[in-house]
């Protein structure tokens, strides 16, 4: 059984194909999670007829009934003309203690004070929330003199999912992998997991923490088109998007009205994202905002007006960046695009995670997903529900954290992990290796927030916090890396202002070549300043890479062991597909580009399939006759093995954990084609042997 016949299975009647509220939505301003509904009530099946029925139904739905703000009016007049009439509409529903009755307020066709039956309200607690529920009413008119309200509600259904059993939910994740559950969550957001490696699946599913935990303080920034506010926007009836230039302090908190105080959107919403959270010229922020914001985010309270107010809302910002990272890295900071008035110390240490948004793909047609995933309504109530649960005890069963870290750095990492728990393992069922994932990725993105409160407040050097922790199961310290200061180790940030009237750009920016030292620039290199070129030492060691990891290159990785051998051979089964032979092919290359390679033999044994081997043949035939004008004399042999490594005849044994194969795939037509160190990698190990009896 297929992921997809498994989502089917599981979740029948909860799930839709994801690219269809796309063809139907048009240019309606309806929710994506009120088409979900439709359609999952309407095309929840794998069979384009009924589909495809399905679709038509959907669309004449919301043409019949879909009440425009324009034509608020002309429905009006359709009503009375015909004594009643089918809308959708979104419905609020508020006690009238005077009248001691229910009274209905309609969003788009503008109608208020409407009596509702008790036995509505009671089926659909949501109505009282204050967020309102989209629902399908009949609404009936009552002509005549003497009528205290002329309208009347005759039936009501939610089009949104008004009860979920998330044990039910909970209980389906057996029947999952955790590949195949994090796959489903991607369908379920509309997005195509098969585009995207493990690590990038873990960054945007991060978008969900401040929906599942509450009050979380979440940061993204990030290349624009990346899909940061599509979760925040589009997923929950639970969460608002504002516009991060439009926030005020009564709007956000508590407003003023007369002597009444009206909580703002933190009362209301589960979700509070801030869209465009960046420098805009002209806007100045608020003082007040900041200072209320900075105690709201870290003692969930606010105080405004008369008294002190508690919320549970979790804040989102989110906005786009300006440099790239090794810009950032080298010439500023990661906050740097954020608004000049929220870059303090006080603010920023509150954010429990920054999300790493540059790291994930601009979005293209094939970003989305085309296959069955949860409709948004109901994982919006699942998440709205697992808020309750608090798992942020559960990390002290897996990691004990270095003392240096403070009580904000410990409190951001147990809620990202808590967060992470009740998104990828609801059941509680995971293995050490994957809790102990979440755990990595909970105290990066905390670390990623504190490495640069060292650079823009200064106070935090006096006490630097070490981001270690020993796994609770073994003993084995670990030590947290962010992944940016891996790839880009060998960049040195620029600690003296620009030259007067200098135009940095990101071309500034350029790793350091392997084994090359940081030295002060000068204008001219003299007998003084001149320096011998290293030596490089070689010595066993084992050295493993992150997925996603940049800046490795075969030249970093092989080129000192190989420089002095006369004979190289290359053990790996998989040079046979494509790519695998291209891989090969730029390690030719690397030794030919690094080294004299006059009379050096290389040696590749591989493997293929019976009935496809003679086309490798052909292929391989191919290269040695190219590589002897390079004096290269190549040979290979096909034979049935495992292991990877690379031996040289000087004693040198290099394991290989992926082979050659360790760069994820790239466009090519990028810059990536053509450089290695621009590629991502895959996760991957390398231990490197000398055999004792061979000298170098």
């Amino acid at each position: 059984m297929n992921l997809q016949e498994k989502i089917m299975n599981a979740f029948m009647g909860k799930v839709v194909r994801k690219d269809l509220a796309f063809l139907v939505k048009g240019g309606l301003p309806v929710p994506t999670y009120v088409l979900e509904y439709l359609l999952g009530q309407y095309c929840a099946s794998d069979d384009e007829q009924v589909i495809e029925s399905g679709l038509e139904k959907v669309k004449q739905v919301i043409q019949n009934n879909y009440v425009h703000r324009a034509d608020a009016e002309a429905v009006k007049g359709v009503i009375r003309e015909a004594g009643r009439h089918r809308i959708i509409d979104k419905v609020t529903v508020v006690l009238n203690e005077r009248s001691d009755e229910y009274q209905a307020t309609f969003a788009n066709l503008g109608l208020s004070g409407v009596p509702i039956g008790t036995q509505h309200v009671k089926s659909n607690p949501k109505l009282l929330s204050g967020n309102g529920v989209w629902c399908i009413v009949t609404i009936g008119y009552i002509p005549g003199e003497d009528v205290k309200v002329r309208w009347e509600i005759q039936t009501l259904k939610p089009i949104q999912i008004s009860n979920i059993d998330v044990k039910e939910y909970i209980g389906q994740r057996k029947n999952f992998t955790t590949d195949e559950w994090i796959d489903f969550l991607m369908h379920t957001i509309g997005l195509n997991p098969e585009v995207m490696n493990r690590r990038e699946k873990f960054i945007t599913l991060a978008r969900l923490l401040p929906h599942v935990e509450n009050n979380f303080n979440f940061m993204e920034l990030g290349p624009k088109g990346t899909g940061k506010s599509h979760v925040f926007q589009e997923l929950s009836p639970f969460g608002v998007l504002v516009s991060g230039g439009d926030v005020t302090s009564a709007r956000l908190f508590v407003k003023m009205s007369g002597k009444r105080e009206e909580l703002g959107l933190v009362g209301y919403w589960d979700v509070v994202a801030w869209d465009e959270f960046e420098q805009q010229k002209g806007r100045n922020v608020d003082a007040v905002l900041i200072d209320t914001m900075q105690n709201y985010l870290a003692n969930k309270s606010f105080n405004r007006g008369k008294g002190t107010h508690e919320a549970s809302a979790s804040m989102c910002f989110v906005g786009n960046t300006k440099h790239t990272v090794p810009y950032m890295l080298k010439n500023s900071h990661l906050f740097e695009s954020i608004p000049t008035s929220f870059i303090k110390g006080a603010f920023l240490d509150r954010i429990h995670l920054y999300n790493p948004g540059w790291e994930i793909k601009m979005l293209k047609k094939e970003s989305f997903s085309k296959g069955y995933g949860l409709i948004t309504d109901y994982i919006a109530a699942v998440l709205h529900d697992l808020r309750n649960n608090d798992l942020t005890s559960k990390l002290k069963d897996y990691a004990k954290f270095d003392p240096s870290l403070s009580e904000r750095d410990h409190l951001a990492i147990r809620k990202t992990f808590s967060g992470m728990v009740k998104l990828l393992y609801p059941d509680l069922q995971m293995t050490q290796e994957e809790a102990y994932e979440l755990v990595d990725f909970a105290a990066e993105g905390r670390k990623r927030v504190k490495d640069q409160l060292y650079i823009i407040d200064e106070t935090f050097k006096a006490e630097p916090a070490k981001f270690k922790y020993v796994r609770i199961n073994d003993g084995v310290e670990v030590n947290v890396e962010t992944l940016e200061n891996v790839s880009n180790a060998l960049i040195m940030p620029v600690n003296v202002p620009a030259p007067e009237n200098a135009a940095l750009n990101d071309n500034d920016t350029k790793p350091f070549a392997p084994g090359q030292t940081a030295t002060p620039q000068s204008s001219e290199v003299t007998p003084e300043t001149r320096r011998r070129p290293r030596i490089p030492v070689l010595r066993e060691q084992s050295l493993s890479f992150r997925m996603g990891q940049t800046g490795v290159s075969y030249e970093m990785l092989f080129a000192t062991y190989m420089e002095h051998a006369s004979e190289i051979t290359i053990e790996d089964p998989y040079i046979r597909a494509s790519w695998q032979i291209k891989n090969f092919m730029e390690f030719v290359t690397m030794l030919i580009d690094t080294r004299p390679v006059d009379d050096l033999k290389i040696n590749l044994i591989t493997n293929e399939e019976e009935e496809k081997s003679p086309e490798l043949i052909d292929k391989l035939d191919d290269i040695k006759d190219d590589l002897i004008e390079y004096g290269i004399e190549f040979n290979y042999k096909l034979r049935d093995f495992h292991d990877r490594c690379i031996k040289t005849d000087t004693g040198w044994t290099i394991m290989l954990g992926r082979g050659l194969d360790i760069f994820e795939k790239y466009n090519p037509y990028s810059v990536a084609s053509s450089r290695q160190d621009k590629r991502k990698c895959k996760e991957f190990m390398l231990n490197y042997f000398k055999n004792k009896d061979k000298e170098s």
